[in-house]
């Protein structure tokens, strides 16, 4: 899989390791949630995805986070688990480089 490269702002160095640790811990909640078809946790995750992976500079786990929700919303169970596969494919493959 090849990488996929993202420029952090090196103000954010601290942050980072803990923001991505806590979209692996995510990647289990996702699942769990899947399985009881929790709908309103997969809302929630999804939603706080959306409204801090720009912010980190993550702009993929914003798109990620936005299908999720969505998904959730619907009650999209096939479209919850693409972007759950999505989450994992990137988080195995992203590099941060810090400028």
């Amino acid at each position: 899989m090849a990488k996929i490269v993202v420029q952090i702002d090196a103000d954010l160095e601290d942050l980072i390791p803990g923001y991505l640790e806590n979209r692996q811990n995510d990647v289990k909640a996702l699942e769990q949630a899947l399985k009881a078809k929790d709908f309103e946790t997969i809302r929630i995750l999804g939603h706080t995805m959306k409204g801090t992976g720009g912010g980190y500079g993550f702009e993929r786990i914003t798109e990620i986070g936005r299908a999720l929700e969505e998904g959730a919303k619907s009650k999209d169970a096939a479209g919850i688990l693409k972007g759950l596969n999505q989450l994992q494919e990137y988080l195995k493959a992203v590099e941060v480089v810090y400028r």
